[in-house]
């Protein structure tokens, strides 16, 4: 089952991140095989992270909310809150396979928080930016919840235009880019 985990920062959290930094990559680590994507969000002048986006293959919904709670920057305190919504791989590929590579362009996660009929349950036509694409979906995966993407775009207007407008209650544009150890 895959899973789409956002850990959202605290105000205020980047020294504590930054003492943890090691922690967070080594259990990260443990879980190399299962992850399809990961990687920061920032704020707008780029460098302040505001979240960490994991998309995860588990076995169950009680494996992703062990995997997303005992996470050690969530343990010490330094996320407000966590995004975790069962997720469907419409790519059926890794981060890694993108054939954009990890570098040239800017990178985004787009959002779409959804209510009411399903949208955008197929990969749209132009995917050569799209890193990750998929619904977000309820625990037993019968109700849409919404649609989250990594997506490579020269700005944030474009990353939104990903999913269809005016179909969502709200969308959230967010810079991203790869994770992992560096």
């Amino acid at each position: 089952m895959e899973f789409f985990c956002y850990h959202r920062d605290r105000p205020g959290s980047l020294p504590l991140r930054e003492e943890l930094t090691e922690a967070h990559w080594s259990y990260m680590d443990g879980f190399a095989d299962e992850l399809i994507a990961r990687g920061p969000t920032f704020a707008d002048d780029g460098e302040t992270p505001t979240g960490s986006v994991h998309i995860v293959d588990l076995p169950d919904p009680a494996a992703a909310r062990a995997f997303a709670f005992d996470e050690p920057n969530y343990q010490a305190g330094a996320y407000r809150d966590v995004l975790l919504r069962r997720w469907r791989n419409l790519l059926s590929r890794t981060m890694w396979d993108f054939p954009g590579g990890r570098t040239g362009g800017d990178r985004y996660l787009v959002l779409g928080l959804g209510t009411g009929e399903a949208v955008d349950l197929s990969v749209p036509p132009d995917k050569d930016d799209l890193i990750a694409y998929g619904p977000l979906l309820s625990d037993d995966a019968t109700a849409w919840l919404g649609t989250a993407a990594l997506v490579r775009a020269p700005d944030p207007d474009r990353a939104r235009a990903v999913l269809t407008a005016g179909r969502y209650a709200d969308v959230e544009v967010h810079a991203w880019e790869f994770g992992g150890r560096r």
